[in-house]
């Protein structure tokens, strides 16, 4: 599917980006991998820990103490604020609790994922099963085939 992905966004040629945390880089590592994807592909980065989000990306600590960083909040900041710092037509964000444990008193497996196009930004909220290597690749393999839909549906409209 990521091939797919990639030869759409060379197609139609849209600039993305990444940030991600629990995914720890997982998605870019898989959209680097694909062909003439260098075209495109501005970069990624990886904001694993809270102060990383905060010095990287600007997110407000104020907004991470009331939400915590595992929320649709934080997703969308790390999605609007990455589009900004890669200066990208698309930006993705991944953040959730892989496991083991439960983080900030949520589950594991609650995973929020940002996707904004241009000026249209989308969070969706996961609840996934399985060990922490199945969480992050089912959250990237739902990613993948959602941008699809998003800029198709974006050249209908």
């Amino acid at each position: 599917m990521m091939e797919s992905l990639g030869k759409l966004l060379i197609d139609r040629n849209l600039s993305i980006a990444s940030i991600e945390s629990f995914t720890v880089g997982a998605f870019a590592n898989r959209l680097g991998s694909v062909s003439g994807i260098s075209k495109v592909y501005r970069g990624s980065a990886v904001t694993y820990q809270t102060a990383m989000k905060e010095k990287i990306l600007g997110i407000s600590h104020t907004k991470v103490e009331k939400y915590g960083v595992v929320s649709e909040e934080i997703a969308g900041d790390m999605a609007i604020l990455g589009q900004k710092l890669f200066e990208s037509d698309i930006c993705i964000s991944f953040t959730g609790n892989g496991g083991p444990l439960p983080m900030e008193d949520k589950p594991v497996g609650l995973c929020f994922v940002g996707l904004k196009i241009k000026e249209k930004l989308n969070v969706y909220t996961l609840h996934l099963q399985g060990n922490r290597d199945e969480i992050k690749n089912q959250a990237i393999d739902f990613r993948e085939k959602m941008i699809l839909e998003k800029i198709k549906e974006m050249e209908e409209e």
